[in-house]
């Protein structure tokens, strides 16, 4: 059975964690050769301001995918807001997309020094104790992958 790109989008909000991951996999794998995810972009969007932090992941890691079709500067619209998921209220979210940040340099770079200076000037104390050595290693090792661009 084939399943459409809509389709797929769709299931990206599917309360099962499993079956949305798995349309996140796909939707991923698509982005990488061609630019039928791009027109999502904006939807994509509007899953950063979701309640749900595994939505906000998901919309980042799919404009982080897709930002290398960006032909009509979309990214540029919301690079800001995307950048403040670096100190997300969920540790975990804040660690996807500080490692998707990377992607995002390569793809735009006229954005690296915004990103290098988000990332420097993140003040991640409010997490918890065991969580801030992860996020701090993190930002040390996109930082790292941004500089060798």
């Amino acid at each position: 059975m084939s399943i459409n790109t809509a389709e797929l989008f769709e299931l990206l909000f599917d309360k099962n964690n499993n079956t949305a991951y798995k349309a996140l996999q796909e939707l991923r794998k698509l982005s990488e050769t061609s630019d039928s995810v791009y027109h999502y972009m904006d939807k994509f969007f509007d899953m950063l301001d979701n309640d749900n932090s595994c939505v906000r992941t998901r919309g980042l890691t799919l404009i982080a995918c897709n930002s290398k079709w960006d032909k009509d500067n979309k990214v540029d619209e919301i690079i800001d807001k995307y950048l403040k998921h670096i100190t997300d209220v969920k540790p975990i979210t804040a660690r996807q997309c500080i490692k998707l940040l990377p992607v995002i340099a390569e793809n735009k770079p006229e954005f690296k020094d915004d990103i290098v200076s988000a990332l420097k000037k993140a003040d991640i104390s409010f997490y918890a104790g065991s969580m801030q050595p992860l996020v701090y290693k993190d930002i040390q090792m996109s930082l790292k992958e941004i500089q060798k661009l």
